[in-house]
Protein backbone atom coordinates (compact mmCIF):
# COMPACT_ATOMS: atom_id res chain seq x y z
CA UNK A 1 0.00 0.00 0.00
CA UNK A 2 1.06 3.55 -0.87
CA UNK A 3 0.84 6.87 1.69
CA UNK A 4 1.72 10.32 0.25
CA UNK A 5 5.34 9.49 1.10
CA UNK A 6 7.56 11.61 3.69
CA UNK A 7 7.96 14.47 1.59
CA UNK A 8 4.93 15.02 1.08
CA UNK A 9 4.56 18.59 1.28
CA UNK A 10 6.80 19.76 -1.22
CA UNK A 11 10.16 18.88 -2.94
CA UNK A 12 12.56 21.20 -3.01
CA UNK A 13 15.84 20.99 -5.15
CA UNK A 14 19.44 22.77 -5.10
CA UNK A 15 22.21 22.79 -7.13
CA UNK A 16 25.21 23.43 -5.45
CA UNK A 17 28.71 24.29 -6.22
CA UNK A 18 30.86 21.45 -5.94
CA UNK A 19 32.72 22.30 -3.19
CA UNK A 20 29.69 23.49 -1.23
CA UNK A 21 30.28 22.54 2.80
CA UNK A 22 27.25 24.59 4.50
CA UNK A 23 24.17 24.66 2.69
CA UNK A 24 22.89 21.06 2.87
CA UNK A 25 23.37 21.13 6.80
CA UNK A 26 21.69 24.28 7.33
CA UNK A 27 18.99 23.32 4.64
CA UNK A 28 18.28 20.12 6.25
CA UNK A 29 18.17 22.31 9.98
CA UNK A 30 15.71 24.52 8.81
CA UNK A 31 13.33 22.66 6.20
CA UNK A 32 9.37 21.56 8.11
CA UNK A 33 8.46 18.23 8.64
CA UNK A 34 6.84 16.99 5.50
CA UNK A 35 9.61 19.07 3.01
CA UNK A 36 12.02 17.23 1.23
CA UNK A 37 15.18 18.86 0.42
CA UNK A 38 17.49 17.37 -2.53
CA UNK A 39 20.76 17.93 -3.99
CA UNK A 40 23.34 17.77 -7.02
CA UNK A 41 26.27 19.30 -7.77
CA UNK A 42 27.80 21.67 -10.40
CA UNK A 43 31.31 21.17 -11.18
CA UNK A 44 33.74 24.52 -10.35
CA UNK A 45 37.00 24.44 -8.85
CA UNK A 46 37.92 25.14 -5.32
CA UNK A 47 38.40 29.17 -6.39
CA UNK A 48 35.70 31.69 -6.35
CA UNK A 49 36.40 34.11 -9.03
CA UNK A 50 34.36 35.90 -11.66
CA UNK A 51 36.21 33.83 -14.73
CA UNK A 52 35.53 30.28 -12.39
CA UNK A 53 31.61 31.40 -11.77
CA UNK A 54 30.96 32.35 -15.53
CA UNK A 55 32.44 28.80 -16.90
CA UNK A 56 30.55 26.67 -14.39
CA UNK A 57 27.12 27.99 -15.22
CA UNK A 58 27.71 25.65 -18.16
CA UNK A 59 27.30 23.01 -15.69
CA UNK A 60 23.79 23.79 -14.09
CA UNK A 61 21.63 22.49 -16.27
CA UNK A 62 23.11 18.99 -16.23
CA UNK A 63 23.26 18.94 -12.63
CA UNK A 64 19.66 19.65 -12.24
CA UNK A 65 18.11 17.18 -14.49
CA UNK A 66 19.61 14.69 -11.73
CA UNK A 67 17.09 15.71 -9.10
CA UNK A 68 13.93 14.21 -9.32
CA UNK A 69 14.21 12.44 -12.62
CA UNK A 70 10.07 11.31 -11.90
CA UNK A 71 9.39 14.96 -12.44
CA UNK A 72 7.99 15.61 -8.70
CA UNK A 73 10.23 18.42 -8.04
CA UNK A 74 8.08 21.63 -7.19
CA UNK A 75 11.00 24.49 -6.53
CA UNK A 76 14.80 23.70 -8.20
CA UNK A 77 17.29 26.67 -6.88
CA UNK A 78 20.94 27.21 -7.41
CA UNK A 79 22.21 27.99 -3.94
CA UNK A 80 25.52 30.40 -4.38
CA UNK A 81 24.94 34.02 -4.30
CA UNK A 82 27.88 34.97 -5.92
CA UNK A 83 27.27 32.46 -8.73
CA UNK A 84 23.92 33.63 -9.44
CA UNK A 85 24.27 37.87 -9.65
CA UNK A 86 27.97 36.56 -11.67
CA UNK A 87 25.72 34.45 -13.34
CA UNK A 88 22.24 36.57 -13.84
CA UNK A 89 19.09 35.26 -12.32
CA UNK A 90 17.76 35.15 -15.90
CA UNK A 91 20.28 32.58 -17.29
CA UNK A 92 20.16 30.49 -13.82
CA UNK A 93 16.63 30.27 -13.87
CA UNK A 94 17.10 29.46 -18.20
CA UNK A 95 19.42 26.87 -17.41
CA UNK A 96 17.99 25.24 -14.40
CA UNK A 97 14.18 25.01 -15.92
CA UNK A 98 16.43 22.91 -19.39
CA UNK A 99 17.44 20.20 -16.51
CA UNK A 100 14.39 20.77 -14.42
CA UNK A 101 11.22 21.94 -16.51
CA UNK A 102 8.24 21.05 -14.40
CA UNK A 103 9.82 22.82 -11.57
CA UNK A 104 9.93 26.45 -10.45
CA UNK A 105 13.24 27.48 -11.07
CA UNK A 106 15.11 30.29 -8.41
CA UNK A 107 18.47 31.83 -7.24
CA UNK A 108 19.94 32.84 -4.37
CA UNK A 109 20.47 36.13 -5.22
CA UNK A 110 16.64 36.20 -6.09
CA UNK A 111 15.81 34.66 -2.34
CA UNK A 112 18.03 37.66 -1.41
CA UNK A 113 16.34 40.40 -3.35
CA UNK A 114 13.07 38.95 -2.16
CA UNK A 115 13.81 38.85 1.33
CA UNK A 116 15.13 42.38 1.61
CA UNK A 117 12.25 43.75 -0.17
CA UNK A 118 9.97 41.62 2.11
CA UNK A 119 11.54 43.85 5.11
CA UNK A 120 10.96 46.85 3.18
CA UNK A 121 14.80 47.39 3.52
CA UNK A 122 15.86 49.99 0.95
CA UNK A 123 19.80 51.09 2.40
CA UNK A 124 21.64 47.73 3.19
CA UNK A 125 24.91 47.07 4.01
CA UNK A 126 26.81 43.78 3.35
CA UNK A 127 29.64 41.49 4.63
CA UNK A 128 30.85 39.08 2.14
CA UNK A 129 33.67 36.57 2.21
CA UNK A 130 34.55 37.18 -1.30
CA UNK A 131 37.24 39.03 -3.48
CA UNK A 132 36.83 42.86 -4.61
CA UNK A 133 35.99 42.14 -8.34
CA UNK A 134 33.00 39.77 -6.98
CA UNK A 135 32.08 42.71 -4.00
CA UNK A 136 32.03 45.22 -7.04
CA UNK A 137 29.87 43.34 -9.41
CA UNK A 138 27.46 41.92 -5.83
CA UNK A 139 27.09 46.24 -5.43
CA UNK A 140 26.00 46.63 -8.85
CA UNK A 141 23.58 44.11 -8.90
CA UNK A 142 21.46 45.25 -5.32
CA UNK A 143 21.46 48.66 -7.01
CA UNK A 144 20.29 47.61 -10.27
CA UNK A 145 17.22 45.47 -8.18
CA UNK A 146 16.66 49.13 -6.27
CA UNK A 147 18.77 49.07 -2.84
CA UNK A 148 21.54 51.45 -2.08
CA UNK A 149 23.95 49.72 -0.21
CA UNK A 150 25.97 51.78 2.97
CA UNK A 151 28.93 49.90 2.32
CA UNK A 152 30.26 46.40 1.65
CA UNK A 153 33.30 44.50 2.98
CA UNK A 154 35.03 41.53 1.99
CA UNK A 155 37.33 38.99 3.62
CA UNK A 156 39.21 38.65 0.69
CA UNK A 157 38.99 35.03 0.55
CA UNK A 158 39.25 33.15 -2.94
CA UNK A 159 38.98 29.47 -1.54
CA UNK A 160 35.21 27.94 -0.93
CA UNK A 161 37.35 25.59 1.12
CA UNK A 162 38.41 28.78 3.83
CA UNK A 163 35.19 30.09 3.33
CA UNK A 164 33.12 27.27 5.46
CA UNK A 165 35.93 27.54 7.89
CA UNK A 166 35.50 31.15 8.68
CA UNK A 167 34.28 30.50 12.51
CA UNK A 168 30.58 32.17 13.41
CA UNK A 169 32.35 34.24 16.08
CA UNK A 170 34.83 35.95 14.26
CA UNK A 171 31.75 36.56 11.23
CA UNK A 172 29.39 38.14 14.35
CA UNK A 173 32.20 40.26 14.61
CA UNK A 174 33.08 41.34 11.15
CA UNK A 175 29.37 42.10 10.30
CA UNK A 176 28.65 44.40 12.99
CA UNK A 177 32.02 45.98 11.39
CA UNK A 178 30.55 45.92 8.12
CA UNK A 179 27.52 47.44 9.42
CA UNK A 180 26.88 51.32 9.11
CA UNK A 181 24.21 53.15 11.43
CA UNK A 182 22.25 54.25 8.20
CA UNK A 183 21.89 50.85 6.97
CA UNK A 184 18.02 49.63 7.37
CA UNK A 185 19.62 46.32 7.62
CA UNK A 186 22.35 43.54 7.27
CA UNK A 187 23.02 41.16 4.46
CA UNK A 188 25.48 38.44 5.06
CA UNK A 189 26.43 37.16 1.45
CA UNK A 190 27.67 33.59 0.84
CA UNK A 191 25.91 30.16 1.25
CA UNK A 192 29.37 28.50 2.29
CA UNK A 193 29.49 31.29 5.57
CA UNK A 194 28.25 29.46 9.42
CA UNK A 195 26.46 32.87 9.12
CA UNK A 196 22.54 31.14 10.50
CA UNK A 197 24.36 30.43 13.66
CA UNK A 198 24.39 34.04 14.61
CA UNK A 199 21.49 35.65 12.98
CA UNK A 200 19.30 36.04 15.79
CA UNK A 201 21.83 37.84 18.51
CA UNK A 202 23.36 40.28 15.70
CA UNK A 203 19.74 41.27 14.93
CA UNK A 204 19.14 41.83 18.89
CA UNK A 205 22.86 43.47 18.92
CA UNK A 206 22.13 45.87 16.10
CA UNK A 207 18.39 46.85 16.64
CA UNK A 208 17.77 46.03 13.12
CA UNK A 209 17.14 43.01 10.49
CA UNK A 210 19.96 40.75 9.57
CA UNK A 211 19.39 38.79 6.07
CA UNK A 212 21.82 36.08 5.69
CA UNK A 213 22.30 33.70 2.14
CA UNK A 214 20.92 30.69 3.65
CA UNK A 215 17.93 32.42 6.11
CA UNK A 216 16.70 33.96 2.94
CA UNK A 217 16.72 30.56 0.69
CA UNK A 218 15.00 28.48 2.68
CA UNK A 219 12.36 31.31 3.23
CA UNK A 220 12.45 32.01 -0.39
CA UNK A 221 12.00 28.03 -1.87
CA UNK A 222 9.32 27.39 0.26
CA UNK A 223 7.14 30.24 -0.45
CA UNK A 224 7.49 29.60 -3.91
CA UNK A 225 6.29 26.06 -2.80
CA UNK A 226 3.38 26.99 -0.81
CA UNK A 227 4.78 26.58 2.26
CA UNK A 228 4.02 29.23 4.66
CA UNK A 229 5.49 28.21 7.93
CA UNK A 230 7.23 30.34 10.27
CA UNK A 231 10.30 29.25 11.77
CA UNK A 232 11.97 30.74 14.80
CA UNK A 233 15.03 31.05 15.82
CA UNK A 234 16.86 32.38 12.93
CA UNK A 235 15.91 36.05 12.13
CA UNK A 236 13.16 38.19 11.81
CA UNK A 237 12.51 36.99 8.20
CA UNK A 238 11.94 33.42 8.80
CA UNK A 239 9.90 34.26 12.18
CA UNK A 240 7.77 37.09 10.47
CA UNK A 241 7.19 36.71 6.83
Amino acid sequence: MFDKGRHHRAKIGFVLLATEQTIEDDMFHLRPDGVGVHFARAWIGDSITVDSLTRHAGDLARAASTLLPDGSLDVVCYGCTSGSLVIGEDRVAAELSKGVPNAKATSLIAAVIGALRAIDAKRIAVATPYLDEINRQEVQYLENAGFHVTQISGLQLEKDSDMIRVSPQYLAEFARQADTPDSDALFISCGALRALEIIDQLEQDLGKPVICSNQAMMWHVLRLAGIQDRIAGYGRLLRDH
